[in-house]
């Protein structure tokens, strides 16, 4: 039976006007010597200046006030070093202050790609036979830093999808860090990621078994006080940096999906977070928790790590631990298979592994479950999201490499019961770039970090050589009986 593919008239691309208010700092030196010459300025020019200011940007930021008293705050050791008390301004040199350590930066210009695709916790007035779902986005801005953006879309009877248009207006999360870490599972990773083993082990003599950023802080800043060696330096701000990487944010109650991004919030995630892929997990009891596994990059390390919700207003980020915890493309199973949690990863960078833990953030013995079999995927294998269940076996979309790095997208069929068991794999892709699919900011590129079942199809969500994206639908059953009956 021939396995036809819809490719839908429907494609999500970036807008370069959606916009966020950064904080911007060019060092100490230059931060005194600007305020100075704000805290000069007459009350009558300061309040000429800010005035207008606010009339422009309000119209791309929602709260923009807000904004510059955030990042006015931030710099109040060095508005105490020019003699005056922060507290003593008045709101409009406040406001200006502000406003000079702030930035736009376009989070959609250069690139948007990588969906994934999760059913919406919102099932208020849907008809009968629509489904309303999230997408997420692997979005890049200036100096090639990525983060993650939303759309809601809505799906009929028939699978037609609507993709609502995005808001005017887009926030970053606040930010707030973790209180306590587990010394035993923190100092593990650390050992994981290159940490100086000597300045642990003085680490766990000082450090009782849970501590705080602030304790773990006090101690770096007086090693590093200490020493002036440059690689040792790098191992001190690496730990410091390990630490910020435990972090909840939250989104204001009255922003849509797509307003929220989720912004690089720590140093281990500088150079930005990659191929979110999110997953409906449910829990033994039959609650339902949202996961998405991302890649943090500093412009030097990778690290895996996870983020949870329930709500898609308030997140948790946290690293994954352990030997399987390397590399990218880590996928979780939608739930517990016999007991424990399982993860797709592909820890080498070109086969496909599983790997089974009692807890969710640390990953050990990944075993090779799939490599490389046809020329279409003599590069490399890896998967396009988190399995997706099935009567008749665990659905992996894959994606696959060969020559000239052009990239497709297959289909496996895993065991319920042990996913080690590969039950069959498509001989020939499902999608590869067509004419109109190949140019972009990377070219040859069809990839996906996620798709849903929906009125018997299988929907794909996926990037086109990293310029937008779009959606793919083909027949469940015509599928399974392939992937059954030999590929």
């Amino acid at each position: 039976m021939k396995i036809s593919i819809d490719r839908k008239a429907v494609k999500v691309t970036p807008d370069s006007r959606r916009v966020i208010a950064r904080f911007f700092f060019n060092g100490e030196e230059r931060a005194v010597a600007l305020i100075k010459k704000v805290l000069e300025l007459p009350k009558e020019e300061v309040f000429s200046l800010i005035s207008p200011l606010l009339q422009d940007f309000s119209k791309r930021h929602r709260n923009i006030t807000h904004k510059l008293y955030k990042h006015c705050e931030r710099v109040k050791p060095y508005i105490a070093q020019c003699g005056v008390r922060p507290d003593s301004l008045d709101e409009y040199t406040r406001l200006l202050i502000g406003s000079y350590f702030t930035h736009e930066y376009s989070i959609e210009s250069a690139a948007f790609f990588n969906p994934s695709i999760i059913e919406d916790p919102d099932k208020s007035y849907l008809e009968e036979g629509q489904l309303r779902v999230i997408i997420s986005f692997r979005a890049v801005g200036e100096g090639h830093v990525s983060s993650v953006v939303f759309r809601r879309a809505l799906i009929d009877r028939h699978n037609n999808i609507t993709v609502i248009p995005a808001g005017n207006y887009i926030d970053e999360a606040e930010r707030v860090r973790n209180a306590v870490y587990q010394k035993k599972l923190f100092l593990k990773k650390a050992e994981e990621e290159g940490v100086n083993r000597e300045f642990l082990k003085e680490v766990q003599e000082e450090l009782g078994e849970t501590f705080d950023y602030e304790a773990l802080k006090k101690i770096i800043i007086e090693a590093k006080s200490k020493t002036t060696d440059r690689e040792t330096l790098n191992h001190y701000n690496l730990i410091l940096a390990l630490s910020d990487s435990y972090r909840k944010i939250t989104f204001s109650r009255d922003t849509d999906i797509s307003d929220r991004v989720i912004f690089p919030i720590s140093d281990l995630e500088s150079k930005g977070i990659e191929d979110a892929r999110f997953v409906k997990f449910t829990r033994e009891n039959g609650s339902i928790i949202y996961y998405a596994t991302y890649t943090a990059y500093d412009g030097q390390h990778i690290m895996p790590k996870l983020l949870k919700t329930t709500d898609f207003y308030e997140f948790k980020t946290s690293p994954l631990n352990g030997a399987g915890a390397k590399n990218k493309n880590l996928a979780l199973f939608p739930r517990k298979i016999n007991g424990k949690y399982a993860m797709l990863s592909r820890i080498d960078g070109w086969n496909n592994y599983i790997m089974y833990s009692e807890t969710i953030n640390v990953w050990e013995n990944p075993k090779k479950i799939q490599r490389p079999e046809y020329p279409w995927e003599l590069v490399q294998i890896g998967n396009c999201g988190s399995p997706i269940e099935t009567k008749d076996g665990w659905l992996i979309i894959t994606h696959a490499v060969l020559s000239m790095r052009r990239y497709s997208i297959g289909a496996s069929l895993l065991d319920l019961e042990n996913p080690e068991i590969e039950i069959g794999r498509l001989k020939d892709p499902l999608i590869m770039p067509n004419l109109d699919e190949r140019e972009g900011y990377v070219p040859n590129v069809v990839y996906s970090c996620g798709s849903i079942i929906h009125n018997n199809e299988l929907i794909i969500p996926y990037g086109l050589s990293d310029h937008s994206s779009t959606f793919a639908t083909v027949n469940l059953e015509v599928l399974l009986d392939r992937l059954k009956n030999g590929g």
